[in-house]
């Protein structure tokens, strides 16, 4: 990775993504470019300067001069900020993903992330007779676990899209081109996969030679929000889009195994029960305005 002189010419320097070095390397003609995506991450535009001495000419001018860098594949790092646009002249506000935790079944779990448990030992028992869960207390789930291994349960991640703004009412629509009817989640596939609230495994459309699953979800994940009031659990101020709920299912080398607990986490506890953890995350991006937002998940494991 370097550094791009942007105080002359312009430059551009394109690469393919990862799935799209896969498509070309297999040389049968089916490559074809059918989208692309342009990022400003590393733009500070707090340096547009309006009183700059010497005129308009010069108010931009430490921005076009800001180094840039050199396109590179890696997906976890780059296009974190993509430029869209849009033809209508009016907007004033654009939306936001934001996570919803204000309902019981969608909590963070007090430790700061979605705790997702590997192994039926770790989930426990319906009754809490299990000893060594952290899943199940007086027979009632845990705020903020999820039950990775059997999917079951009620606890999941929402996420709500719309206009986070107290200067729009809730009550207008959202453009359409605003509205998200499709999303694209990531997750490191080692640790763990996509699955509906009802616990039914989502296909993925590829992994990268990062091991990062790509998963594209619309309907049966993604709904619309209809409700136009503002409540304790509405987390969109203004007008609203689409929820989008799922749960997230352990890998089955989490579930069977404990070595990459060794090598790539921790032991904690949580509650009074020992665990081997791995903290990760869930990076989901709306597909038509490129906004995207990190869930905190942690991977769980009872220490028997």
């Amino acid at each position: 990775m370097g550094f791009l002189d942007n105080s002359g010419d312009i430059i551009l320097d394109a690469v393919l993504t990862d799935h799209g070095r896969q498509v070309l390397a297999k040389g049968d003609g089916s490559f074809q470019i059918t989208k692309f995506a342009l990022g400003d991450t590393e733009i500070d535009y707090t340096l547009y300067n309006p009183t700059h001495a010497s005129g308009s000419a010069y108010y931009d001018i430490e921005i076009l001069q800001t180094p840039v860098l050199e396109a590179f594949t890696n997906n976890a790092s780059s296009m974190k900020s993509k430029l869209v646009s849009y033809e209508s002249l009016t907007l004033l506000y654009l939306p936001v993903i934001k996570l919803n935790t204000l309902n019981a079944e969608t909590q963070l779990h007090s430790a700061g992330a979605f705790l997702v448990c590997c192994d039926a030992e770790t989930e426990g028992n319906s009754d809490g007779s299990n000893a060594n869960s952290i899943g199940v207390v007086g027979g009632v789930n845990v705020p903020g676990i999820i039950f990775g291994s059997s999917l079951q349960g009620s606890n999941h991640i929402k996420l709500d899209q719309g206009i986070d703004s107290t200067a729009v009412s809730p009550k207008q629509s959202l453009d359409q081109d605003l509205v998200e009817d499709m999303y694209s989640i990531e997750i490191d596939n080692r640790l763990g996969s996509i699955a509906t609230f009802a616990g039914d495994r989502v296909p993925h459309d590829f992994i990268d030679d990062d091991n990062i699953a790509t998963y594209t979800v619309d309907l049966g994940l993604v709904s619309p929000i209809t409700s136009d009031k503002n409540s304790d659990l509405e987390t969109i101020a203004g007008p609203r889009g689409t929820s989008l709920t799922f749960k997230v299912a352990a890998s089955i080398d989490l579930n069977t195994s404990t070595y990459l607990f060794t090598q790539l986490g921790g032991t904690t506890t949580v509650g009074s029960q020992s665990v081997r953890y791995i903290d990760s995350i869930v990076r989901v991006t709306g597909m038509k305005t490129g906004y995207s937002i990190e869930v905190p998940i942690r991977f769980v494991k009872s220490i028997i």
